[in-house]
């Protein structure tokens, strides 16, 4: 199943963290850092897009990717290991 990296930035007026943060955690995930997670969907890019901007406002801004096997990071052993377990 394809890994997605998903980047949000909350504006005002709502910045409803909860919901985002809900709607995330039913996907297998890792919460890399502050509003950064990998999840783990089925599907292309735009369903999960949809599926998160469907909790966010307006004005907030969404960013997903498929995350390949060519990926670096620094100092993160949890998610790290988290791709590395799924084949990344």
């Amino acid at each position: 199943m394809p890994i997605y990296l998903v980047a949000y930035d909350l504006n005002n007026p709502g910045q409803n963290y909860e919901r985002i943060t809900q709607t995330l955690k039913g996907f297998a995930h890792c919460h890399a850092q502050g509003s950064v997670w990998f999840v783990e969907a089925k599907g292309p890019t735009t369903a999960l897009r949809d599926a998160l901007a469907a909790v966010l406002d307006a004005n907030d801004k969404l960013f997903v990717d498929e995350v390949s096997g060519a990926w670096a990071g620094k100092s993160m052993p949890v998610c790290g290991k988290w791709l590395n377990d799924r084949g990344l």
